[in-house]
């Protein structure tokens, strides 16, 4: 009895050792000819993360630009076509054939050192995917309270016109039947019923609203608060922001690429 009960507490043990052992990476170094930036990849957007890390572990970042610097905003890099590029090549077609569905949380916000994932806009992309390989670092600037309660009320009021437009789409030819038949009472009788309709969804809605961590670090540290909800933020700068305020300062071309070319000369895996 007492050999099964001292298996079964070695065998636990063993597999203790072994998974802390396998323990997944959540750390990523990019040394860059500017300094290292150490990132910490966040588990709760785990694809995302495996993507990142994968692509880190393979080397696939080495030798690649940050092609796109804008001072007070951000640095971004990743995108294979930045391989030896040759000086003035407009950048960041990338290489990667693949996308990656969103996984925006309201947990994660674009503060200073927030790693996000690039992606193309709206128009071609109402899925907000992101790109398979393109990264961006927030450099931002700090914000007043009033900077940002004014976003919060742009918010609330895209949301509201996006919710409209959907209510309104199917009504549309009726509404215009209505006016073209000279029926106005029954016309602004429809519009009456939407706006009621948008009222009634909005009534204590408050996911227009920074949280209240948000808001602290966005006057304090900085960032770029517009871009929340927008883009999925997969991590963050825990060493280096000093390098990516030096990166950010550096002088670009009309395509916001540095007349200097910032390379990630190698990336290194850390476990912590």
């Amino acid at each position: 009895m007492k050999t099964k009960i001292l298996a079964s507490v070695l065998g636990g043990l063993l597999l203790a050792v072994c998974s802390v052992s396998a323990a997944p990476y959540k750390y990523v170094v990019f040394t860059t000819n500017l300094g290292d930036i150490k990132l910490k990849v966040y588990t709760d957007t785990p694809l995302h993360a495996e993507n990142f890390l994968k692509l880190a572990k393979a080397g696939h970042y080495n030798g690649l630009l940050f092609h796109r610097v804008i001072k007070d905003f951000m640095i971004q890099g990743g995108s294979s076509d930045s391989r030896n590029a040759e000086k003035g090549a407009i950048l960041g077609s990338g290489g990667i054939d693949y996308t990656i569905q969103a996984e925006i949380n309201p947990l994660h916000f674009h503060k200073k050192g927030a790693l996000a994932a690039a992606r193309q806009g709206d128009a071609v992309n109402p899925e907000k995917r992101s790109s398979g390989e393109q990264f961006y670092i927030v450099q931002g600037t700090v914000l007043e309270e009033k900077e940002l309660d004014r976003m919060e009320q742009q918010r609330l009021m895209q949301a509201k016109t996006q919710y409209g437009k959907e209510l309104f789409q199917p009504r549309e030819s009726e509404y215009r039947e209505l006016l073209r038949s000279g029926n106005r009472e029954a016309a602004d009788e429809l519009i009456r019923l939407t706006d009621a309709e948008i009222a009634e969804k909005f009534d204590g809605y408050n996911a227009h609203k920074f949280s209240p961590e948000a808001r602290a670090m966005y006057i304090t540290v900085g960032g770029t608060p517009f871009l929340d909800g927008e883009y999925t933020v997969f991590g963050e700068v825990v060493e280096g922001l000093d390098i990516v305020d030096k990166i950010a300062a550096q002088e670009t071309d009309g395509n916001n690429r540095p007349l200097e070319d910032i390379v990630i000369l190698e990336t290194r895996l850390k476990r912590k």
